[in-house]
């Protein structure tokens, strides 16, 4: 520290210098200087370094103020020319407030942006905006900024509609029009001007300097020392880890020091890590660099004079005061843009110009502080953000290209501010034609892509991480091209159109370079060796689909633009395939009379090319020209002559035949990286531009050719041409070869070649190709997918290709065809199909994947069936197709196509062994039907002489002679007999009946004006025919299902009959393992039930038989047998608490006896119920030791239990348990029924208890000087039958007894967190507690849950209570007898003054249901030594009707005045109660002065005592309950009035609780006296500390907002208490107390029991015990933590409009909570489930295990 001190000296000396320094004068001084720039620099050179980094700890406060003192004091006065407080309060006040918002966003802080109206989604407004304004009622979305963009409000491009909120609305008045400048004098003008160009060439120089030891002219120090720091710099190249290690090499720092140097280092991207003279930090330099040089390039140090870096820390503070100081006025504002903006005298670069080009050499946080000027600044006046556009773009290039060297994240580049001026719609034109933006982007762009092949190809070498990093940033420059992009222009100039085009040409340039990158070559033979790089290719081109998207749309918008473009695209591509088939042997195909020319060409032997980008976009623009219709008005003008059809589909067709040979299983030996290629080529990511795009080049080819001739080239390129040309064809080839892969590849071969026919006929709803609208394309889709299965509405966005802004169009058409089925309280919302729009269900959809197509025939065969219909599922009408593809439907009826039909239909007329398949058939029928409604539809549209299209009658036409191939028709109806086609004859009969019905048409048309009715009857006909035949069947089917049943239960008769004394037998044990449930039914109706004392109900004694689950033996429970467990978890908990503020006790010391009614802390005790023998669990047990010690020598991972903990999973149910309750029978009750009263009873207990007292002196070991102080107390005789000596025989069994200590030191361990110690006398306190703080627990869970008290546990808490209370009532029998009498004698002095006891506790420290279930269990221990002929259940009533008095005096001193209303029930009916309790009131406020208030209404007493006193009666029923095994009355088994008086009959006590009191009024008044004397009662009643009411309130889980935005507004709002106000990177919040905690950061790491953990684990054990539920705010994820090795994420409970989470915000709907499913995670917290659901989802999930949770 000696260093610190000297530091801190020099201050006092300067102090006499800081406290004369003027501000006024010097500004003053200023105004009369001449050379203005040298003062003030001689200024800052002589204070910046006496206040600026003095020593190695900066001390922000102090220099803050000191420099707004001597530092900005003096500008500010020189600047008002005045006392700046007035001066800029009147610039402020003659301001005109801006209509742009302009707030800058914080890391975290909640984004709107309106679906509707936003002009894209770029366009964002802050919450305050949000709020006041019209998108509030809108389709949003919102996000969480990653800090950097601000608020879009008021910017009138931004937003199509309402562009401002309330706040920044324009008023009336506003003159925004004129120069804000005006209003300045000009005298103020000039002064202003020097002041900013003064210290912002200041800032500038500063933060671009680059010398370490010296400063610029003018700012030299007058004196100068040798203090230096090592300046450590951020990169994001190291790991926090790393630098973390190296900093205590170099600094010998702590590790707590080192965590916080590398968390400022990452926020402010330098600190420094050493102070002192040059060597001392050269050291430490060294040190560094050696030590991160050997993986990566070194950490970046510098070793820095103390006057640089003081200096540099100045011109922060500069430029923060500039923000500042242009906020009071537009004015200013625009002085400063001035300024910053203007140019050198010699043209030299602007000081903004230098700022951004020297961006990448600053360090984050100078970064950071001249991008908020820039913003504050140029970006929020209008005029100087065009001219900073203009900069920004000439230095385009430049910026990039350092963004790339640069190693920061792109949000702390300048570049990143590209989307504050690009998506300016004015200003990205402008850009463009002035600047040609596009095309520099576009260029900058491929520039810096330099992996090329020879001929000028992309070619990407290994994806390595850095060349991956490398990749990302260069994709960058494609988000800037999207932003130029994303808005269309409305009007063209030729400016525009010239600079779009010369943009549009470089974008050809790119594409060509991709065009043929990555092309594949079939392995025959072994497989490929090395996985060929995909993945760059593959990145490209999602980066690139919407750009091409909306390159396509900005064509559409101008004809000529569009021509040019298409023309430019031609060009491109017969320059990319010239010679395409040059040095191809050429061939002629003819087949069905027609022939054509080609030439050889196998897909599975050649190249294969999947990237073909210039050939997509000419398909796009193909139907663009159709869809504008400037194919028909302009057909001069276009190249359509010099099209080519089969240079067009050439290589589309070889991508399809690919995917088809990948299918058919061809291709296997390319491994994965070509599965992965095809996967995406037709994933919705990709499929726009490139799938689909294929599709239409075969359409636009394939409508410029004879579609004879376009089909046999398909067939070729398919390599089945052989198959098909000749009529024996296939006999022919399946001679030659027998070899089964190839009969199965050709199969598949064939049924994606008539799929692909059937998708170039029948695709035709994209706008330009049919005659549809763009919604009916997104209709279709969502059909399609719904005919899947019903979906969510996350799943089906997915599944739809999104636009450039994100949009999918699917609210705007969901609706019209489909329902919204509401969630429960677990899933989502579901959308289902609308029945009517199941008719448009096309089975060979081109988008389905073969398991979809599966899926949805499936689904649909079986709506049909359901609904009654034949399950055919005929080919869906379709729209007219426009004039430029007319010509595609020929396809259907030319020669090649029915030959083709016909032959696969004369293989499945004649099968010969697998040479077709039955799917091949199917889409045969399928083409069939397609062509059969296309003539129905033209026949029914237009009239006799237009119809070209005649397929019946070529159907209807036999073979030609050589062959007489029977025709189509006919094989048709040979086939619809077929017997192995039973699947496909309902579309073969739907068929047969659209041919009869197109022939009736026909016949008609000719005749007759058509009507259908006679094919209506054909169809009627066959259809009842249908039904009647299938009745018949169902009848059949039922009938002798009756008779097969009929005989089963008459054997089983037999069988009974025979072995009837078997069946007895079962019978009886059946009864006796259900006698848990014939405890609740009443033994005598007609006598009332009693659960305690003397005349309580016996129940029938019954064996009570189990079952162990792990031997499947059968065991009786008792005493002295073998034990039988039950698998138990204990756990520490706090939710009862109702003061979580108390400290955890010291483990140690701390005596449990008594539990404070605040219940800070209890032990909880849960069970699943499942039951076992202690050897069998022993065993098991054992058996989970060991494995688990094998796995850890194996791999350090934890399993969801912890086995040093004792903990293991039930072994049949897998719930998380620790322990073992051991089962055991009831107790044996006394019969004797005359008993004494309370008075005698307590008269007894205390004699019994003074010989105990001398019993137990004697035998203490007694020290010579304590000899007379014993003396003098004589020996007290026992009374008559009391055997103080007496040593009880133990009733167990030894596995018994040990299953006791086990259950007992458990307890103890886990309830106080010590080390197992079964002799300490603390465990039966502990188990007795656990028992009462479980029953506590319950009972207010059915309360909670308005359930009745009796009849609704599930049997797993049954079992568990039971077991616990015959446990608690036992487990004394293992502990020393004097020390469970010693406990006794201490909780009966509570109520009972006893003069040997030293400090009791007063009554208003005692829970008193503790207190009542300690007494019972306890005092067996007395009474085993008495042999007078008192019973238990004596002792059991009178310890609950004195703990009863005791708690109505608890409830009365607690109580509070309430307000007297009107609705008081004064009636005679209450007047004795009301009678009695206000004596007894007046007793306590005589015996307790002025403590107690009067309350003037009986009435409301006895309503408090009631309600007060009733959870301890419910508590204390189920207590005896279980204790006793006496049955519950039936009255208790619901809710409903009347619950009081059959409660207090079920336990004894009179429905007048206070005649216990007046009954016994002699004996109990000196007791209350005593209670209310005792000392600490009157400092309580005065508020020393804040008591518990009754009855205590249930505790809740925190409440929540109902809009998840006003969480996340306050998490924005939240800073990390440890890290100096900075913004906490997870905020979450506990759900239990509502405290917000900065969670997963090492800054808010503690020490916990010699761990580090993070915040949410050190939170739980402080809130929770060790169980904590949170809320992660940005990730909307709810976590449950336990212990510190052990948590799971759940599902949140807030949910969006569709019934969905969005967990991690990716969608950002707006979310709203779901109470039903926060209250189950309150259920989960009250039942004490959240470490069982945590041990459940660890098991069903393993990647939940690897999470390192304590660091959360």
């Amino acid at each position: 520290m000696a260093a610190a001190e000297s530091d801190r000296e020099p201050p006092s000396a300067l102090c006499s210098e800081f406290l004369d320094f003027s501000a006024k004068d010097t500004g003053l001084k200023w105004l009369q200087a001449s050379d203005l720039p040298k003062a003030v620099y001689q200024h800052l050179a002589r204070y910046v370094p006496k206040i600026y980094c003095l020593g190695p700890n900066l001390n922000p406060q102090n220099e803050d103020l000191l420099a707004q003192l001597l530092l900005q004091g003096p500008l500010e006065w020189y600047l008002c020319g005045e006392d700046p407080s007035i001066g800029l309060a009147k610039l402020e006040q003659s301001n005109q407030p801006s209509q742009l918002c302009g707030h800058v966003f914080k890391v975290g802080e909640p984004t709107y942006s309106c679906r509707e109206c936003a002009a894209d989604p770029t366009c964002v407004l802050c919450m305050q905006c949000f709020l006041g304004s019209v998108h509030k009622g809108h389709r949003y979305r919102m996000t969480t900024s990653g800090g950097g963009g601000f608020c879009d409000c008021g910017d009138t491009e931004a937003w199509k509609k309402g562009p401002y909120c309330q706040k920044h609305e324009p008023s009336i008045s506003d003159s925004s029009q004129e120069d804000p400048l005006d209003q300045l004098s000009a005298n103020m003008i000039t002064r202003t001007y020097s002041v900013f160009s003064i210290v912002l060439r200041y800032a500038v120089d500063m933060l671009t300097w680059e010398e370490e030891n010296e400063l610029p002219a003018g700012l030299e120090p007058p004196e100068r020392g040798d203090t230096y720091y090592c300046m450590l710099f951020n990169d994001e190249v190291h790991t926090y880890e790393q630098v973390i290690y190296t900093l205590q090499k170099a600094v010998n720092c702590t590790q707590k020091e080192a965590v916080s140097f590398a968390t400022t280092v990452d926020r402010d991207g330098r600190k420094s890590v050493r102070y002192g003279d040059f060597h001392f930090c050269e050291q430490a330099k060294t040190v560094i660099v050696r030590n991160t040089s050997r993986q990566t390039k070194p950490l970046r140090v510098q070793v820095m004079h103390s006057s640089v870096v003081a200096h540099q820390c100045f011109a922060l503070k500069a430029l923060a005061w500039l923000g500042q100081v242009i906020g009071h006025s537009d004015a200013l504002r625009r002085i400063l843009c001035q300024v910053g903006l203007e140019k050198g005298p010699l043209g030299e670069n602007s000081l903004v110009d230098t700022l951004m080009l020297c961006d990448s050499k600053m360090w984050k946080g100078a970064r950071n502080v001249y991008h908020q000027l820039l913003m504050s600044s140029l970006l929020m006046d209008p005029k100087y953000k065009k001219l900073f556009a203009i900069q920004f773009a000439k230095n385009y290039w430049r910026l990039q290209t350092d963004f790339m060297e640069d190693d920061h994240e792109r949000v702390v580049s300048v570049t990143s501010l590209s989307v504050q001026l690009f998506t300016v719609p004015t200003m990205a034109r402008m850009l463009m034609t002035e600047e040609n933006l596009m095309a520099t982007i576009i260029r900058t762009f491929v520039e810096h892509l330099r992996h090329r092949d020879l001929q000028g190809r992309f070619q990407f070498e290994r994806y390595t991480p850095q060349q991956a990093f490398k990749f990302r940033r260069v994709q960058s420059l494609l988000g800037d091209l999207k932003y130029v992009l994303i808005s269309r222009p409305t009007e063209w100039t030729d400016k525009l159109r010239e600079k779009f085009l010369e943009g549009f040409e470089t974008f050809l340039e790119l594409l060509k370079c991709m065009q043929g990158m990555d092309p594949v070559v079939r392995q025959v033979g072994q497989h490929i060796e090395m996985e060929p790089e995909w993945e760059a290719a593959f990145t490209l081109q999602m980066k690139l689909t919407h750009i091409i998207s909306m390159m396509q749309e900005w064509c559409a918008s101008d004809e000529k633009v569009l021509i040019e473009a298409y023309r430019m695209c031609l060009v491109a591509l017969t320059h990319c395939h010239g010679g395409f088939a040059d040095g191809e042997q050429p061939i002629t195909l003819s087949m069905c009379g027609h022939s054509v020319d080609t030439f050889r060409y196998c897909v599975s032997q050649e190249k294969v090319i999947i990237h073909l980008p210039v050939s997509r976009l000419l398909a796009g623009l193909h139907v663009l020209l159709s869809k504008t219709e400037v194919a028909y008005r302009f057909p001069e003008r276009l190249p359509l002559s010099e099209l080519s059809p089969p240079m067009l589909i050439e290589h589309p067709l070889r991508c399809l035949v690919l995917c088809a040979q990948v299918h058919a299983g061809m291709w296997r030996r390319n491994g994965f990286s070509l599965v992965n290629q095809i996967y995406y080529y037709h994933n919705v990511k990709c499929r726009v531009e490139m799938f689909d795009k294929d599709l239409v080049m075969l359409q636009a080819g394939s409508s410029m050719m004879d579609p004879n001739h376009f089909l046999m080239i398909v067939l070729s390129r398919f390599e089945l041409y052989h198959i098909f040309s000749s009529a024996d064809g296939r006999k022919r080839h399946s001679r030659e070869n027998a070899n089964k892969d190839v009969i199965q590849q050709n199969n598949t071969l064939i049924e994606e070649m008539l799929h692909l026919i059937m998708m170039i006929v029948g695709e035709r709803f994209t706008p330009g190709i049919g005659q549809v609208q763009p919604s009916d394309e997104i209709k279709r889709e969502i059909i399609h997918q719904l005919c899947i299965r019903p979906m969510a509405h996350s799943e089906l966005a997915k599944a739809l290709p999104e636009n450039e802004n994100k949009e999918t169009g699917m609210e705007r058409v969901i609706d019209s065809v489909a329902l919204f089925k509401k969630p429960g309280v677990t899933g989502r919302g579901l959308y289902e199909l609308r029945p009517e729009c199941a008719k448009q269900f096309n089975l060979y959809f081109y988008h389905y994947s073969r398991a979809d197509q599966s899926k949805a025939e499936e689904a649909q065969r079986k709506l049909r069936r359901q609904s009654g219909e034949d399950s055919a599922l005929p080919p869906p009408l379709l729209p007219p197709f426009c004039p430029l593809f007319a010509s595609l439907v020929n396809l259907l009826q030319c020669d090649v196509l029915l030959g083709m039909l016909g032959v696969v239909l004369q293989w499945a007329v004649e099968p010969s062994g697998g040479h077709w398949s039955e799917s091949m058939l199917q889409r045969v029928l399928h083409l069939i039907g397609m062509a059969l409604l296309e003539e129905q539809q033209q026949l029914e549209s237009s009239s006799e002489d237009d119809i070209t299209f005649s397929f019946t009658l070529k159907i209807s036409r036999p073979g030609e002679a050589p062959s007489n191939t029977p025709s189509i028709l006919a094989l048709l109806e040979t086939l619809q007999n077929a017997a192995h086609l039973e699947v496909h004859k309902d579309m073969i009969r739907w068929i047969l009946k659209t041919v009869a019905s197109i022939k009736t048409m026909r016949e008609r048309s000719s005749t007759s004006p058509v009507t259908d009715s006679g094919g209506q009857n054909h169809q009627e006909t066959v259809r009842d025919k249908d039904k009647a035949e299938r009745k018949r069947k169902a009848e059949m089917a039922r009938l002798r299902r009756e008779k097969i049943m009929a005989q089963m239960s008459a054997m089983q008769r037999h069988f009974i009959d025979e072995n009837k004394e078997l069946f007895q037998q079962s019978l009886e044990e059946l009864d006796a393992s259900t006698s848990a449930s014939l405890e609740h039914s009443p033994s005598s109706p007609d006598a009332a039930l009693l659960c305690v004392g003397p005349r309580r109900t016996r129940p029938t004694e019954k064996r009570q038989v189990v079952t162990c689950i792990l031997c499947q033996e059968e065991q009786e429970i008792r005493g002295d047998g073998r034990a039988m467990v039950l698998a138990a978890f204990v756990q520490r908990s706090t939710v009862m608490s109702r003061n979580r503020h108390r400290p955890p006790p010291n483990p140690e010391r701390h005596d449990p006896l008594f539990m404070h009614p605040d219940l800070s802390f209890g032990t909880h005790t849960g069970s699943c119920g499942h039951i076992m023998h202690s050897h069998c669990w022993q065993r098991y047990f054992e058996a989970v030791q060991a494995k688990e010690q094998r796995r850890q020598q194996r791999l350090r991972v934890h399993t969801s239990y912890d086995v040093e903990n004792g903990e293991f999973l039930c072994p049949l149910c897998e719930c998380l348990s620790n322990t073992v309750i051991p089962l055991l029978p009831l107790p044996k009750g006394s019969g004797s029924t005359e008993q004494p009263g309370l008075g005698l009873w307590l008269k007894t207990v205390s004699q019994q208890i003074k010989s105990l007292h001398s019993a137990h002196r004697k035998l203490r070991p007694v020290d010579a000087g304590a000899v007379d102080a014993t003396s003098n107390m004589e020996d007290f005789p026992p009374p008559e039958g009391f055997k103080p000596d007496y040593v009880p025989v133990n009733p167990f069994s030894s596995t018994v007894k040990e299953m006791l200590t086990t259950f007992g030191t458990a307890t103890y361990k886990i309830g106080l967190k010590v080390h197992p110690n079964e002799q300490d006398p603390r465990v039966p306190i502990m188990c007795w507690g656990s028992c009462a703080y479980t029953i506590q627990s319950i009972e207010r869970l059915l309360v909670d849950e308005e359930k009745p008290l009796f009849g609704s546990l599930p049997c797993r808490q049954d079992d568990c209570l039971r077991s616990l209370t015959r446990f608690s009532a036992a487990c004394w029998t293992t502990a020393s007898l004097p020390s469970v009498q010693g406990h006794f004698i201490r909780l009966l002095a509570a109520l009972l003054p006893d003069p040997e006891v030293e400090s009791s506790p007063s009554l208003l420290d005692v829970d008193i249901f503790h207190l009542l279930v300690s007494m019972v269990m306890s005092y067996p221990s007395l009474h085993i030594q008495d042999s007078s002929g008192l019973s238990v259940d004596a002792a059991q009533q009178n310890l609950f009707q004195l703990v009863t008095v005791a708690h109505v005096v608890q409830v009365l001193l607690t109580s509070t005045p309430a307000e007297v209303t009107m609705d008081q029930e004064s009636g005679g009916g209450h007047s004795e109660e009301e009678q009695s309790i206000s004596a007894l009131y007046s007793c306590l406020r005589r015996h307790l002065g002025g403590a107690l208030r009067d309350v003037g209404s009986a009435w409301h007493l006895w309503r408090c005592v009631k309600a007060g006193v009733l959870p301890f009666l419910r508590a204390g029923a189920l207590f005896f309950h279980h204790l006793n095994g006496v049955p519950t009355p039936s009255e208790l088994h619901a809710r409903g009035s009347g619950q009081w008086e059959y409660l207090c009959g079920y336990l004894g006590l009179p429905s007048n609780l206070l005649q216990l009191y007046h009954s016994n009024q002699d004996l109990l008044d000196p007791l209350i006296q005593g209670w209310c004397s005792h000392s600490s009662i009157q400092g309580l009643l005065q508020g020393s500390s804040p008591l518990v009411s009754y009855p205590r309130e249930s505790n809740r889980l925190i409440d929540l907002p109902d809009d998840y935005s006003a969480l996340i507004n306050q998490a924005s709002t939240f800073t990390c208490p440890k890290s100096g106000g900075d913004k906490s990177r997870a905020p979450t919040l506990c759900l239990v107390c509502g405290a917000m905690l900065c969670s997963q950061s090492y800054c808010c790491q503690t020490d916990l029991e010699g761990e580090d953990v993070g915040a949410c684990t050190a939170h739980t054990f402080a809130c929770g015990a060790g169980v904590g539920i949170f809320l992660r705010v940005r990730e909307s994820q709810v976590l449950f933590l336990a212990g510190k090795t052990k948590g799971c994420f759940y599902t949140p409970p807030y949910l969006d409009d569709y019934g969905e989470t969005d967990q991690g915000l990716r969608r950002g709907n707006p979310l709203h909570l779901c109470q039903e499913r926060y209250r189950k995670i309150q259920k989960l917290w009250r039942q004490h489930s959240i470490t069982e659901e945590i041990g459940h989802a660890q098991e069903a999930n393993q990647s939940l295990v690897g999470i390192d949770w304590q660091h959360l």
